[in-house]
C-alpha cells in the first residue's frame, strides 16, 4: 500500500526524471477487501510499479488502465467485484467490491501533494481532495490547519470541499462527496474523493529498556508517534532510544500530566520498579488513553494490583489495565514480545479477541462480510 506521503515522493521523483506518472487510488470499498480506501498504486511510463490497492487481486488490470491513460485516455473510475465477470478474470476473490480512481499526476498537482505530505510529516491532521469528474478530473486540493493548497476548479467548489473536508478530518472518515455542477453542496454532477488523515495516535512507553526499543520500532511502522520516557538520564540518553522514538527524561506521572491522551492512544509501563511504574499506572488509568499496559510476570501483576488498590485505584479502573500485556504467542525475545503487545493493542482498539482467524467466523476486515 502506498500512502499520500510516498505518492507525493514518487510523483516528485518521477516528474523530476521527466517521466509521466499515473496513480490508481482506492476510493471506496464495499464488503471485504485487503486495504482501506486511500491505498494507492503508482505506475510510470517506464513501466515501473510501486504500491498496491488490493494486495494483488486487480493490480494487473489497473496497470492496463494506467497504460491507457498514458496513451491519452481520460481519467476513470473503475470498479471490481466478485459479482462482475471482469473481476473473476482478474482474480478478485476477496469477497467485496472496490472502486479505484485512475488518473495521471501532473506538475500542477504537486503543491497540494507536497502540502499534504508536509502536514503528515509534522503529525498534523490533513485532508487531500481529488476531483473525479469533468475536464479537470485529477485536480487536487490539500486542506491543512494553515489553509487550503491547490484548486479543484472553482472558488465555490473549493470552499465547500474545504469546509466538508475539515469535518471529515475531525471524524477520521474518508469518502466520495457529490456536488452541483457549479460546486454547490446540493447536486450530484461532480464527484470528489476526500481522503482524511487524523493526527497519528500517540504511544508513550515508560522505561528505557530493550523491550521499549523493539516496541517503538514496530509501533512506528504502523503509524504511532512513539515517546520513550524515563526519569533516569543514564538509561534514557542511549542512542538506541533516540533512533526509534522521541526521548523524554522525566518522572512518568509528571510527564503524563502534560499529555492529552485519547481512545486511539496507548501507554505502556516497562520500568519494573514500583516507585516508577505505580505513579505511571495511576496517572495512565486516570487519563483518556484507550490502552494501558504493563510488563511483568503474573506474580508481579498480582502484587502490583494490591499496591494499586491500596493507593486508592478502584476496580473499574483496574479493569482497564492490560497486564501482563500482550497476547499469548509464546514470545521470548524483545522483538517477539513487541509483536505480542502490538497485536493486543490492535485487537483492543478494534474490539477483537485476538484468536486465530481459522478458529473464528464473521468478517475478517471491519465492515466486511
Amino acid at each position: 500500500m502506498t500512502t499520500v506521503a510516498t505518492a507525493a515522493e514518487v510523483a516528485c521523483d518521477r516528474l523530476a526524471e521527466g517521466r509521466r506518472v499515473v496513480a490508481a487510488t482506492l476510493v471506496e470499498r464495499i464488503g471485504s477487501a485487503p486495504f482501506d480506501p486511500g491505498a494507492e498504486m503508482m505506475i510510470d511510463d517506464a513501466g515501473r510499479v510501486e504500491g498496491t490497492v488490493t494486495g494483488g487481486c486487480v493490480e494487473s488490470a489497473l496497470a492496463a488502465e494506467a497504460e491507457d491513460v498514458l496513451a491519452g485516455g481520460a481519467p476513470r473510475l473503475v470498479r471490481y467485484g466478485v459479482s462482475d465477470e471482469q473481476a473473476f478474470e482478474v482474480g478478485l476473490m476477496c469477497g467485496g467490491t472496490v472502486s479505484v480512481f485512475v488518473h495521471e499526476l501532473r506538475r500542477e498537482h504537486l503543491p497540494a501533494l507536497r502540502a499534504a505530505t508536509a502536514a503528515r510529516a509534522a503529525g498534523e491532521p490533513v485532508a487531500l481532495a481529488t476531483l473525479m469528474s469533468g475536464e479537470r478530473a485529477g485536480a487536487k486540493l490539500a486542506v491543512t490547519r494553515a489553509g487550503a493548497v491547490g484548486s479543484l476548479g472553482t472558488g465555490l467548489l473549493d470552499h465547500n470541499v474545504e469546509r466538508e473536508a475539515r469535518g471529515l478530518v475531525d471524524e477520521g472518515i474518508s469518502r466520495i462527496r457529490a456536488y452541483g455542477s457549479g460546486g454547490e453542496v446540493m447536486g450530484g454532477e461532480i464527484e470528489v474523493y476526500v481522503q482524511a488523515f487524523e493526527t497519528a495516535p500517540a504511544m508513550v512507553v515508560y522505561g528505557a529498556i530493550d523491550y521499549s526499543v523493539a516496541l517503538a520500532r514496530l509501533a512506528a511502522e504502523v503509524g504511532y508517534r512513539v515517546t520513550i520516557c524515563d526519569a533516569r538520564p543514564a538509561f534514557a540518553e542511549g542512542r538506541r532510544f533516540a533512533d526509534v522514538a522521541e526521548v523524554v527524561v522525566d518522572w512518568p506521572d509528571r510527564d503524563l500530566a502534560r499529555r492529552e491522551l485519547g481512545p486511539r492512544d496507548a501507554v505502556l509501563v516497562f520500568t519494573h520498579d514500583p516507585k516508577f511504574d505505580e505513579p505511571a499506572l495511576i496517572a495512565a488509568l486516570r487519563s483518556g488513553a484507550g490502552y494501558v499496559g504493563a510488563l511483568g510476570s503474573r506474580r508481579t501483576q498480582a502484587m502490583r494490583i494490591e499496591r494499586l488498590r491500596a493507593a486508592g485505584v478502584r476496580d473499574d479502573a483496574l479493569g482497564r489495565l492490560h497486564a501482563p500485556c500482550g497476547l499469548d504467542l509464546g514470545a521470548r525475545t524483545p522483538e517477539e514480545t513487541a509483536v505480542s503487545i502490538l497485536a493486543e493493542i490492535v485487537a483492543s482498539r478494534t474490539g477483537r479477541g485476538g484468536e486465530p482467524l481459522a478458529r473464528t467466523d464473521g468478517p475478517i476486515h471491519p465492515g466486511g462480510p
